[in-house]
């Protein structure tokens, strides 16, 4: 039996953040191992064409080749239509049930999850570790939230004990799209792959 963190999300680009939290739920929590699962087609992110699954894929594995006890799994890739959250933990359980998975997000997202597609299944299917991350339109505070989700939910709902992101891959589109530098906030590998793949060259509308 083994203790997975999964790290979704689409990964476009992965970045110095990302890998910051999985090192964090990695040595707090005692985990064997950390997934990173690239999304396939999520159905939130239609705003922005979502690049191509099989180059997210490879760009998250080059970022993680040389940290132990880092997968990059193409769990959410091979799958068909929109890859939600619920769906993709319940196959886990299913397919692998000899192991307790820990969800990585971050703390935002403990105010938008009942938004989420089956927000029941997430919480009850995983050990929920929240990043610290500010989030405006809260109406109670984060311990707050955390007792009305563990109570409404019976989730198990855990803190990870790491600075907030200062960036996102939004900006690291948009950064590389006007030519800046983005070497500070992601792994060689990403960098390169970036640049030898021509990837984010057009400003997103």
């Amino acid at each position: 039996m083994g203790k997975i963190g999964i790290m979704g999300g689409t990964f476009d680009p992965i970045h110095n953040g990302h890998l910051m939290l999985g090192e964090q739920a990695y040595h707090e929590y005692g985990l064997n191992e950390v997934w990173f699962m690239p999304s396939g087609h999520p159905p939130h992110k239609k705003k922005h064409g979502v690049t191509d699954p099989k180059l997210r894929l490879e760009m998250t594995a080059a970022a993680i080749e040389y940290h132990p006890g880092f997968i990059c799994s193409d769990f959410e890739v091979r799958r068909r239509g929109n890859t939600y959250t619920a769906q993709t933990l319940r196959l886990l359980v299913e397919n692998f049930p000899e192991n307790t998975y820990y969800f990585i997000v971050g703390a935002d997202s403990l105010y938008e999850i009942e938004k989420w597609y089956e927000p029941e299944l997430v919480l009850t299917q995983a050990v929920i570790l929240a990043a610290p991350r500010d989030y405006e339109d809260k109406n109670r505070s984060l311990d707050q939230q955390i007792d009305y989700l563990s109570q409404k939910y019976g989730a198990d709902i855990r803190m990870l004990h790491c600075k907030e992101m200062d960036i996102s891959s939004a900006e690291l589109r948009d950064k590389v799209s006007k030519g800046e530098s983005i070497d500070r906030y992601v792994p060689e590998e990403v960098m390169m792959y970036i640049k030898d793949h021509g990837l984010y060259q057009e400003i997103e509308t």
